[in-house]
């Protein structure tokens, strides 16, 4: 599976060491997974490691093996069940006293507590990097079964994000069979503001991918935009002007930024 893994066209490869670890297993699979992140090559440019919760047994040996062996592949540690800031700033102490290492957090938001608490947990430290949607344990926690009434959490997580400065990630889609499904969702997720949502399959990446990538028109209007602007502003100063009959300004302008830069970010 890590090996298949190497050569998917994803933008994150996220391995887990949590849910779908049984507990006899995780002393083993910890190994395979430090061994895996320091040999070959992997096509996705960032590569994080789902840890165990922070009050399991296992989250302190997580933390501590992956930080001294896995190397300058392990980019991020995808945190589940954050509930609080205090968690946030609990594991940052830990890896700063374990090594040295820019490695960012990626937290999961999964439980009615999280859920309340999530403006103060994206903004607990330098080294968040991403929230993301846990769709099963949230679920659990809310005593609802996961469907399409989710925009107020999907929405609360992307305030919190964007709040603090950090990426807004959807969680999976869980029928891996139905891959149009999963283009709607993502297009949803999308069309909130979301940067990106996680796939289960490798059959899912296509559709992700094509979603959360600029169309060619979008990228052109966005190059327009800035040019516009830019021309505008070296000419005799104006902020604001038309193209298309459209009054662009500064808004725009940073709306065109994000589309170029997720370009770039998709580009082969």
């Amino acid at each position: 599976m890590l090996d298949k893994a190497r050569g998917l066209p994803a933008d994150e490869i996220v391995i887990d060491l949590e849910d779908s670890v049984p507990a006899a297993a995780k002393d083993e699979a910890r190994a395979t997974v430090v061994a895996a992140l320091g040999a070959g090559e992997w096509q996705a440019p960032t590569v994080a490691v789902r840890i165990n919760a922070l009050d399991s047994a296992w989250c302190l040996r997580d933390v501590i093996d992956l930080l001294e062996g896995g190397g300058e592949r392990l980019a991020c540690l995808v945190v589940p069940k954050v509930e609080r800031a205090g968690d946030v700033e609990l594991l940052a102490r830990l890896v700063d006293m374990v090594a040295p290492t820019p490695v960012g957090f990626e937290l999961l938001i999964e439980t009615a507590a999280g859920l309340r608490n999530v403006d103060e947990i994206a903004a607990a430290g330098p080294r968040v990097e991403a929230l993301i949607v846990g769709y099963a344990d949230l679920a659990a926690s809310l005593g609802r079964p996961p469907g399409d009434q989710w925009d107020w959490v999907l929405n609360s997580v992307l305030v919190a994000a964007r709040s603090a400065g950090v990426q807004a990630i959807d969680g999976p889609y869980f029928d891996v069979r139905d891959v149009e499904g999963a283009r709607g969702r993502a297009a949803h997720a999308r069309d909130l503001g979301y940067d990106g949502k996680w796939a289960l399959h490798p059959a899912q990446l296509a559709p992700l991918n094509e979603v959360f990538s600029p169309t060619e028109q979008e990228v052109a209007r966005a190059t327009a935009v800035l040019e516009e602007l830019s021309n505008a502003a070296a000419s005799d100063g104006r902020g604001a002007v038309l193209l298309d009959g459209e009054m662009i300004d500064e808004a725009m302008r940073k709306q065109a930024v994000g589309v170029l830069a997720r370009a770039r970010a998709h580009a082969p």
